[in-house]
């Protein structure tokens, strides 16, 4: 974990309510890995005082990019920031994802709702360069919620879109998408997902019923990132047993069997 308070944005990117900033901070950079995030200074005044958490959606060089939405106090002051200017980030922190030798050769699933897709393309270029490949399922309710799909295929991966209204690929949701390409035969041997908490649920329910491993990052309020304020606590399973942990130290990502869904029946 390092901290830098002068970590430069070189490139800012914008679609409506979502944002793209390649902030230059080679330490952090070079120890990121997909799933990890950072926790960002919005204002260099004390309110917002505490940080917000942001997924890290590439490292490459010196450089690390976030991807968000405006949806708040905080996002709304980060979007303010302009190419140029410096803000202050630790990371990067947290358990990403899970990338082993053993990927070569096989076909991985990513998924993502949203804002959801924020750690998922950093995922799939470490893949990549493990000699797996990829297939990114990417939701939305508009076109509008998809705005870095054209990075994804300007990478060469292979992307299939949905969104609610049907503006953008397939209508509906994009666990039904990922559901309907299963049963017309597409296979994987690893699941990945991001996303609202309902989706991870039935994410989590498919990756059962086919009996493959499944890894998925959980979205959270942070205080702090590093687990000393307990503000981001979730029921989840450590061997057997069920217990309260906190989601920036035992995740953000975690398995799916792990996971101890307050929203259904389990446990």
């Amino acid at each position: 974990m390092k901290k830098d308070s002068r970590a430069q944005i070189t490139r800012k990117e914008s679609w409506r309510e979502y944002f793209l900033l390649s902030l230059e901070s080679p330490a952090i950079a070079q120890n990121a890995q997909p799933g990890q995030f950072l926790m960002v200074r919005a204002s260099v005044d004390t309110h917002p005082l505490l940080r917000r958490p942001f997924s890290i959606f590439s490292a490459e060089g010196k450089s690390v990019e976030i991807f968000f939405q405006k949806v708040g106090l905080g996002t709304r002051l980060l979007s303010e920031k302009q190419e140029g200017d410096t803000i202050d980030i630790i990371g990067p922190l947290g358990r990403g994802f899970t990338v082993k030798k053993e990927i070569r050769g096989k076909h991985s699933a990513l998924i993502g709702g949203g804002r959801g897709i924020a750690p998922l393309y950093f995922l799939s270029q470490k893949l990549k360069a493990h000699g797996g490949t990829a297939r990114v399922f990417y939701g939305g309710k508009s076109v509008e919620d998809l705005p870095v799909r054209e990075r994804f295929e300007k990478s060469g991966t292979t992307l299939s879109c949905t969104t609610e209204d049907g503006s953008f690929g397939t209508r509906g949701q994009i666990t039904e998408a990922f559901e309907a390409e299963l049963n017309n035969g597409f296979t994987v041997s690893r699941i990945y997902a991001c996303g609202p908490e309902l989706m991870l649920k039935k994410i989590a329910e498919i990756a059962a019923a086919l009996n493959v491993p499944a890894e998925l990052s959980l979205e959270s309020v942070m205080g702090c990132g590093f687990g000393a304020c307990w503000g981001c606590v979730k029921r989840i399973r450590k061997g057997q047993e069920p217990g309260w942990h906190k989601i920036c130290e035992e995740g953000p990502v975690l398995k799916a069997e792990d996971i101890i869904w307050e929203l259904g029946n389990n446990d």
